[in-house]
């Protein structure tokens, strides 16, 4: 005999019912350029462990030094083995190499790939498409044996290492194949006072997220600003 209670399903887990991530240590790989210093001081600021990884030991404890925060420096392969999440925020132009360089230290650990494969020109900023669709994949295909998302591709660097802001009014779109790999993401990025995570699918939809970038910085020249995103009614 079939009762109700056989065929209730069970609730629809809560979009925002994210993981605590407080206790993860998180490294970031090119920790001394703009981006990667920028999203260290905010992470560390939020009360997170953060290790700077640098292709120089020396370079990426010079630069932990100066945020403070208990931000401590590393050689890119010392950052990645200590950490439990890894940001990829290096140059596109040094992308590829080096994550190969890494697959072994980044094994089995989740990895946000943050960068923006962009060329320039006399007529500004435009997006170029790798081989792979994105860096996201490219990521994806050097490094099989780790987790890989995209995010935090749209935040000014500007705004993130400038003390006298408190909050940074910004949606930070992720991207996964795994929604427990995608909500730690998104629980890290509201870590960050006045940041929000959003889903925003696959990493086969990762082209068009990095390339917006392009777009923002056209708006910032434009209206001399550090334009973010927000995404509404969600």
């Amino acid at each position: 005999m079939t009762t109700s209670a056989d065929t209730t399903k069970p609730a629809a887990k809560d979009p925002w019912d994210l993981p605590d991530v407080s206790g993860l240590v998180v490294g970031v790989l090119g920790g001394t350029g703009d981006q990667g210093r920028g999203l260290a001081y905010r992470l560390a600021k939020a009360g997170q462990r953060v290790i700077i990884g640098s292709r120089a030991a020396e370079r990426a404890e010079a630069a932990a030094a100066e945020l403070g925060l208990g931000v401590e420096g590393a050689d890119n392969a010392d950052c990645a083995r200590r950490s439990d999440i890894v940001i990829v925020a290096v140059p596109w132009e040094g992308h590829g190499k080096t994550l190969e360089g890494l697959r072994e230290e980044l094994a089995g650990k989740l990895v946000i790939d943050c960068v923006n494969p962009l060329g320039f020109d006399k007529q500004g900023a435009y997006a170029l498409k790798p081989e792979e669709g994105s860096a996201a994949q490219q990521a994806a295909a050097l490094l099989p044996e780790s987790r890989v998302t995209a995010a935090f591709h749209h935040l000014s660097a500007v705004l993130l290492s400038d003390p006298e802001i408190d909050e940074i009014d910004t949606d930070v779109m992720v991207l996964g194949e795994k929604r427990a790999d995608t909500d730690l993401v998104q629980a890290l990025a509201a870590r960050i006072p006045g940041m929000r995570g959003v889903f925003a699918g696959r990493l086969r939809n990762a082209h068009q997220v990095e390339s917006l970038v392009a777009n923002l910085i056209s708006v910032n020249r434009r209206y001399k600003a550090h334009a973010g995103l927000r995404v509404t009614d969600v």
